[in-house]
């Protein structure tokens, strides 16, 4: 290991290690801390499912420990032997879990665990996190990289593919690993370092590129990087003048909320404007504790935007969708895009046709909010970045006449004009 590179696997006390001599240099240069607000305290939700888990599998811990953030990281189940004692598994979940040379990754957090251990086998998170067999087998045009980031990095952690802003990939590490995660081949190759060198590479291309104005902060997962260190990222890029939007990719919230605690949100108070885009997939992920953590975010000023993967079996269908969207606007989360999956190996058992991204589409636009309306896109393969799609809203012209047909599948004319006109 070099003198900028540090372990990033969890240490005694849950904390991810990193070098922390560059920090504390450059945070004498960040302005002072704000005054804790006496408003914001710690999570403090807890569910009675999350109460029954942890005094069922964790009769020794207390709910302090369980709110634990760190308690959390450090006591993640990853190997057979940890789910077994939670679920009984299928033949196909055990024989992909256990050691056979397919080193599928997998890490579940005790909090995230609690909402699969029913013993359900169509419960919809056990679906996306406990790895099968289904992942081993390789359909045409499946990639390890089916975005073609690495070849829109011009320096390392950074994609530039869009002209004014670019993707920061802070880190290789999640606290929970979902089976269809786009960079799932970085964190099954390397999910334990990050290099600072790399990070400083990053700083100093931006620097010289003015056109870029906004930052997405992703990874991995930014919000498992302890707070001193996210704040040198976060100041060091508050320090480039041209760059005027930060936005953190993450879905702490939902399977680590423990991790949204007062100093946290204190920390990132102070480079605002932040936008948060939360990774949701389902309603069963709206729990009293990703409730509070998200009304604490946005209690302090961050705007939160969703960004849910189209998945087959999980939530595909149109209520399935419209709860989710709904539940999100009243805990002040926005949404934003709903993804088609992306072509990863070994994703097909995950993967719908588009007809039925478009048919959810049509099933919400109009029947809901246009708030609770997300954008369904496709990230095509190959690089060529977000792809916006909508179903076949216009029918055709009658002479000067648009014809235009609503979500109850009547035609409308509109008087069009020429350009020009």
């Amino acid at each position: 290991m070099n003198s900028n590179q540090a372990a990033e696997s969890p240490s005694s006390d849950g904390e991810v290690p990193l070098q922390q001599a560059a920090f504390v240099h450059s945070l004498k240069k960040v302005k002072k801390p704000l005054p804790a607000s006496p408003k914001i305290s710690e999570i403090r939700a807890i569910s009675k499912n999350s109460l029954n888990f942890l005094r069922k599998y964790f009769p020794e811990a207390s709910s302090q420990d369980w709110n634990n953030w760190k308690w959390q990281v450090r006591n993640s189940f990853h190997s057979f032997e940890d789910l077994s004692k939670i679920i009984n598994l299928t033949d196909l979940e055990k024989d992909a879990i256990r050691d056979h040379g397919y080193h599928l990754p997998l890490r579940v957090t005790p909090y995230y665990a609690s909402l699969l251990a029913d013993n359900d086998d169509h419960n919809a998170i056990r679906k996306s996190m406990i790895p099968t067999m289904a992942e081993l087998t390789i359909s045409p045009g499946e990639k390890e990289d089916p975005l073609g980031e690495e070849s829109a990095s011009p320096v390392p952690c950074l994609v530039h593919r869009y002209p004014d802003r670019v993707l920061f990939l802070a880190t290789n590490f999640c606290s929970a690993y979902c089976r269809y995660c786009t960079r799932s081949h970085k964190v099954a190759k390397d999910p334990q370092h990050y290099d600072l060198g790399h990070w400083n590479q990053a700083f100093d291309y931006l620097s010289l590129h003015p056109e870029v104005r906004d930052v997405i902060i992703s990874g991995g997962d930014p919000l498992t990087i302890n707070e001193i260190h996210l704040e040198h990222l976060i100041a060091s890029l508050r320090r480039i003048p041209h760059i005027e939007i930060i936005r953190l990719g993450t879905k702490v919230p939902i399977v680590l909320p423990q991790r949204i605690t007062r100093s946290l949100v204190q920390m990132l108070k102070r480079y605002q404007p932040i936008y948060f885009s939360i990774h949701f997939m389902h309603p069963s992920e709206l729990t009293p504790e990703t409730v509070e953590a998200c009304t604490r975010l946005a209690d302090s000023g961050f705007p939160l935007g969703s960004q849910t993967v189209l998945l087959k079996g999980i939530n595909d269908n149109i209520q399935t969708m419209k709860d989710l969207m709904h539940g999100l606007l009243r805990t002040r989360v926005k949404p934003y895009y709903i993804y088609q999956c992306d072509p990863i190996p070994g994703s097909a058992h995950f993967r719908t046709s588009v007809r039925k991204g478009l048919e959810i589409i049509k099933g919400l636009r109009g029947f809901t909010s246009g708030y609770a309306v997300p954008h369904y896109v496709i990230d095509v393969p190959g690089g060529g970045g977000k792809i916006p799609l909508l179903p076949d809203y216009i029918v055709g012209k009658e002479g000067n006449y648009l014809l235009l047909r609503n979500y109850q599948g009547r035609i409308f004319k509109y008087p069009d004009m020429e350009d020009g006109s």
